[in-house]
């Protein structure tokens, strides 16, 4: 396991890891590039066999383990560019060490259906990933970025992750989330370095 800080007041008893998706809450937000992260999370849950249904710390949070490893599965009700302010809290409030912090979050300079692990980094202009770092005062955790791709048209990139995905998008999306879970799982198992060799660059075109 990756984690054996503290998980509570018990030092005997491992961290949890937390994973946490970005993304907006509201209907009108559901389905759109800039909530992939949240979508990420939910076919993690579903995966996990549980459900969000806990409101903690401005976050959906649904506790629960994998391989013996306790873990928080969490998304933000702040709205994208407040993101830090729960994630920071529940990573204090749960003693969860940096390098036990994974962020999922869209990426407008990936190709669409990409993946890139990575161990920190800036923001790179992502307003969630600044509030983040801001809140946390670090810019050293792990990050899950999912390519969404640039818009084609001439419409800036805020429409862009603002608009639904398309009904052929949604096709290859759904390859691309299942390999968001195996990555999220082999990182809890295995740790950060085997995740990025096994799924860097990984891209789903059919």
């Amino acid at each position: 396991m990756i984690l054996k800080q503290i998980f509570g007041m018990n030092n005997e008893t491992p961290a949890p890891v937390l994973v946490a998706g970005l993304g907006n809450p509201g209907a009108e937000y559901r389905d759109t590039r800039h909530n992939v992260g949240f979508i990420a999370l939910d076919h993690l849950a579903h995966r996990l066999g549980v459900r969000f249904s806990r409101y903690e710390h401005k976050a959906l949070v649904v506790k629960t383990e994998f391989e013996n490893q306790r873990m928080l599965l969490v998304k933000p009700q702040t709205y994208m560019n407040l993101s830090g302010q729960s994630i920071a809290a529940l990573v204090r409030y749960y003693k969860v060490p940096l390098e036990g912090l994974l962020v999922a979050y869209d990426d407008i300079d990936l190709p669409f259906g990409m993946l890139r692990l990575r161990p920190g980094g800036g923001s790179a202009g992502h307003k969630g990933m600044k509030s983040i770092i801001e809140k946390l005062g670090t810019q050293e955790f792990p990050r899950l970025r999912i390519g969404v791709g640039r818009p084609q048209s001439r419409k800036g990139a805020a429409g862009h992750v603002l608009n639904s995905f398309s009904a052929s998008e949604m096709k290859i999306l759904e390859h691309t989330l299942e390999t968001c879970v195996e990555a999220i799982l082999t990182y809890v198992r295995d740790g950060l370095e085997v995740s990025m060799n096994r799924f860097n660059g990984e891209i789903e075109t059919q």
